[in-house]
C-alpha cells in the first residue's frame, strides 16, 4: 500500500527538539513533509500574516523527509504547505510536539493547536501533540509509542470532517503513563496580572504574570487525566456556535 503523506508543523520553530522528535516518529509511519516556522511562534493562536510578505525555503536538517522553513505563523505554514509546497493533499496533519501543555483553555492561545485546527478547516484529519514539560531538553521519546499509535488509529479510522484532536502527554516515563483517556476541555483559566516596572528612561513597561486556576475536578476533564498520569485526548471543533443557547437567545431577541 502507498505510504500516507504526513504534513508536520509546530509553533516552537523548525529546529525545536519537539518537532524533530515528531518527525522521527512519523518517518516510521509515512512520507513526511515538514513546513514549520523559522522562529518560535508560541502563543500566536490562529494568527495569520496579512501586513507583510511570506517566504519559505527548503532546508537540510535530518532524516529522509523534506523540510521547509517558513517566515510565518503556524497557521501560515499549513496554508503555505497546502497551496504552494505539497503536490497532493496530505493524509494527515500533525502539529507539535509542543514544549508545554496545551490542555484546557490553553487550546485557545496555542499555535500548535491552531495549526491543527486550520488543517481541520481544510477538511483534513489533524492532531496537535503537546508534552507537559517546558524544558528544551525534555524527553519526548517517552511518548513515542502512544503518539504513533494515535496517528495510526486516526489514519485507519477517519474522523468526521471538522474535528481535530488535542493530545496532551504527562511528564512521565513510558512505564508510568497509565494509558489514554478521551476527555473534555477542563474549566480552567489563567488569572493574569501585569508586573509594572520602569526602564532607565523613566518609561513604564509590563511583564505578564499570574497563575493557572483549575476549577474543574470532574473525572472526564483533561487536566484531571494528566494529573492522574493519563494521556488526554480532547476532540476539538472550530465551530464555536453555542447551539444550546440558540433557542433561548432567539426567544429573547424576538420577544
Amino acid at each position: 500500500m502507498e505510504r500516507p503523506l504526513i504534513l508536520v508543523t509546530n509553533d516552537d520553530g523548525i529546529t525545536a527538539p519537539g518537532i524533530r522528535n515528531l518527525v522521527e516518529f512519523m518517518n516510521e509511519i509515512g512520507d513526511v513533509v515538514v513546513v514549520a516556522p523559522n522562529s518560535p511562534q508560541s502563543g500566536k493562536g490562529h494568527a495569520i500574516t496579512i501586513n507583510s510578505t511570506l517566504s519559505f525555503e527548503e532546508v537540510t536538517l535530518d532524516g529522509p523527509q523534506k523540510d521547509y522553513s517558513c517566515s510565518g505563523t503556524p497557521v501560515d505554514c499549513v496554508k503555505m504547505a497546502l497551496d504552494k509546497i505539497l503536490t497532493r493533499r496530505p493524509d494527515i496533519v500533525v502539529s507539535g510536539i509542543n514544549h508545554g501543555s496545551n490542555s484546557s483553555i490553553n487550546v485557545i492561545y496555542s499555535g500548535t493547536m491552531s495549526a491543527a485546527v486550520e488543517a481541520g478547516v481544510e477538511g483534513l484529519p489533524a492532531i496537535g501533540f503537546s508534552l507537559q514539560d517546558f524544558s528544551w531538553d525534555a524527553d519526548f521519546k517517552q511518548g513515542k509509542k502512544f503518539i504513533q499509535d494515535i496517528v495510526r488509529k486516526t489514519l485507519e479510522n477517519p474522523m468526521p470532517k471538522g474535528i481535530v484532536l488535542n493530545v496532551n502527554i504527562p511528564k512521565l516515563t513510558v512505564s508510568d503513563i497509565k494509558g489514554i483517556k478521551v476527555c473534555k476541555q477542563a474549566n480552567a483559566k489563567w488569572e493574569e496580572s501585569f508586573d509594572e516596572r520602569v526602564n532607565p528612561h523613566g518609561k513604564k513597561y509590563y511583564w505578564l504574570s499570574g497563575y493557572f486556576n483549575n476549577m474543574d475536578t470532574s473525572e472526564d476533564a483533561d487536566e484531571t487525566a494528566l494529573t492522574n498520569g493519563y494521556i488526554s485526548i480532547v476532540p476539538v471543533k472550530f465551530d464555536m456556535t453555542a447551539y444550546e443557547y440558540m433557542n433561548t437567545l432567539n426567544a429573547v431577541m424576538n420577544s
